[in-house]
């Protein structure tokens, strides 16, 4: 019997999510809530008019309309116990429980975890007192890293240059006045220096299945220069991670990480990343998501041969021990395309122009903060579009992605000109 899938979010990553599903053969339907233009305008795929947040508007129509998985994507959700609900109703969810999402949910947590499991990460210390957190930055070396601990949509991570910028920062933060309050307790940790890779993982108690690696972009601008954001590209896989150093992250982080969870009493099922900072070996973990990244998801998916209802059903129904992933061989890169204003305050509602031009199999676009106006696509949010490619190589993956940007514009609308460079470098430096 065909299946329905309803996914939840907004975003580039429940694009791809639902786009992905959709080429599932098993699946007849696919539900996106409330998605936005890209998913609107996929084959099989419907939007949903019901927030992230409406916990029972969605599980009612999970019940209504017979889902048979639900694949959550936005972390905040996840952290506020929206899979807990789901299953107490008996519909399957992947994702993991409120208890479990606290990985992500509260970096004080995340970084004791670490440390009483001998997972590798920087050293730290945590603050809700003012005076104490201004007295703790008079006696360290900079930079330094400040975090804030809750939840700030990826930009909550301050690398402060000096202490009189630590010293601004902690002030906005434990004020609560930022971050809608994510901020009101911090973490200040080591800065560590070397090159960040994503590891994500599939889990289903001690069971995990490795997905493809990846590479991030979180700077704004080239040059991984100016301020943090949810991320400005990606591409897949990331060289830094190669077999040795797979086998060193699966070893030293991702095993100790699981077996931790269970050592904790805590039942872990739904996507696992391990943001990495790798250097002379040794993967330090800089942070655990819950879910999938973005735009590590786009270019994850498009890499993905093995259709991913049937990976997530598996972990559902404790067969992920068994199951293995088969990947596409060629390389892939996504291009961020982002409002102007972003990641600060940013325009909306402009038409984005060239979204009709015809791709071949090897290049998608993936929309994010999108809206269907009158049947015109316009950019809605601060991450608008990730235009991924595929390429027998990352140069060609790279020439691919800039090539299909380059036929898409809006008024103001921006990217980073350089997603890639060290892994382009590194293919180049090869030859």
């Amino acid at each position: 019997m065909l299946k329905k899938v309803l996914v939840i979010g907004s975003g580039g990553r429940e694009h791809a999510l639902a786009w992905k599903a959709s080429l599932s053969s098993d699946v007849s339907a696919v539900f996106v809530a409330p998605g936005n233009a890209g998913t609107a305008l996929e084959k099989k795929t419907t939007n949903v008019p019901l927030q992230p947040s409406d916990f029972e508007g969605l599980l009612n129509f999970a019940l209504d309309e017979q889902i048979d998985l639900v694949i959550v994507g936005p972390e905040d959700v996840l952290v506020n116990g929206i899979v807990d609900q789901f299953r107490e109703a008996g519909v399957p969810c992947f994702g993991p429980t409120k208890k479990a999402a606290r990985l992500e949910g509260s970096k004080e947590f995340s970084k004791d975890f670490m440390t009483r499991h001998k997972i590798p990460t920087a050293q730290f210390q945590s603050f809700s007192d003012l005076e104490k957190a201004i007295d703790y930055l008079k006696h360290q070396d900079y930079p330094l890293v400040i975090k804030a601990d809750g939840l700030a949509a990826g930009k909550g991570v301050v690398i402060c240059r000096d202490m009189r910028q630590a010293g601004q920062c902690i002030e906005e933060m434990l004020s609560g006045e930022v971050f809608d309050g994510a901020g009101e307790k911090i973490v200040i940790e080591e800065f560590l220096q070397g090159e960040e890779a994503s590891f994500i993982c599939m889990v289903n108690e001690q069971d995990f299945l490795v997905m493809a690696s990846s590479q991030d972009h979180k700077a704004a601008y080239n040059g991984d220069a100016g301020p943090n954001t949810g991320g400005m590209g990606a591409y897949s896989p990331a060289p830094v991670i190669d077999p040795q150093m797979h086998e060193a992250v699966i070893e030293q982080v991702i095993k100790p990480t699981i077996n931790g969870l269970v050592e904790d009493g805590i039942s872990y099922t739904g996507f696992l990343y391990a943001g990495l900072m790798i250097q002379d070996g040794i993967p330090n973990v800089l942070e655990f998501n819950c879910r999938m990244g973005d735009p590590e998801s786009q270019v994850i998916m498009m890499r993905l041969k093995s259709d991913l209802v049937t990976l997530c059903m598996a972990a559902l129904t404790g067969r992920l021990g068994e199951t293995e992933a088969e990947w596409f061989p060629q390389d892939a890169l996504g291009v961020v395309m982002a409002s102007q204003g972003y990641p600060g305050d940013y325009a909306k509602g402009r038409r984005i122009d060239g979204l009709e031009t015809v791709f071949d199999n090897n290049t998608k676009v993936f929309h994010a903060g999108t809206r269907l106006v009158h049947g015109e696509v316009t950019a809605s949010g601060g991450r608008v579009l990730c235009i991924t490619a595929l390429g027998k190589n990352i140069v060609e993956a790279q020439k691919e992605a800039y090539k299909a940007a380059s036929s898409i514009s809006w008024q103001g609308g921006w990217h980073r000109d350089d997603i890639g460079h060290r892994a382009v470098y590194r293919f180049q430096a090869s030859e």
